[in-house]
């Protein structure tokens, strides 16, 4: 097991000239991670579940050049309006969206990576086997963080 301090948090925000009840509605169901995630191929939710809450799980399905692989997540903090994370089983990170409304009424989306108990050490060799290694790995996250949260703006903008 790597230890938490050997793993960056990744970060980043963007402004969004779009109420947070807008942006909301685009970042908390994880189901539609793979309109704005590079990555993310496809999001399903688990068993008989149709809406998110925490203990919700789902299956991602993610894409990054030929490699394709799944992934199992689970909601472990859902507040509607403000903030939604999950853990991703196969690697133990934590990725959470938070909202912070604006005094003109838009929305401040910050984007997150946490790996509070380090990465997997299959997860670790994996990610060295087939993904550059984690250095790679990090500079293609922050990359994928960027783009999705661009992303994300573009779609709650259009739809204020």
């Amino acid at each position: 097991m790597s230890t938490s301090s050997d793993v960056p948090t990744l970060q980043d925000h963007e402004p969004i000239a779009a109420s947070p009840e807008t942006v909301w509605a685009l970042v908390g169901d994880p189901t539609r991670m793979a309109e704005w995630s590079p990555q993310v191929d496809s999001t399903r939710l688990a068993g008989d579940a149709t809406a998110c809450a925490v203990g919700t799980r789902f299956t991602n399905r993610n894409v990054q050049g030929e490699l394709a692989w799944i992934t199992h997540g689970e909601v472990v903090r859902h507040e509607p309006g403000r903030a939604l994370a999950f853990r991703i089983e196969e690697n133990w990170s934590v990725w959470s969206f938070e909202l912070e409304p604006t005094a003109d009424g838009g929305t401040v989306l910050h984007q997150r990576r946490d790996a509070p108990d380090g990465i997997s050490e299959l997860s670790r060799q994996l990610t060295d086997a087939y993904l550059g290694g984690m250095e790679t790995l990090t500079d293609t996250l922050r990359a994928g963080m960027r783009e999705t949260l661009a992303s994300i703006r573009a779609a709650a903008e259009r739809e204020q």
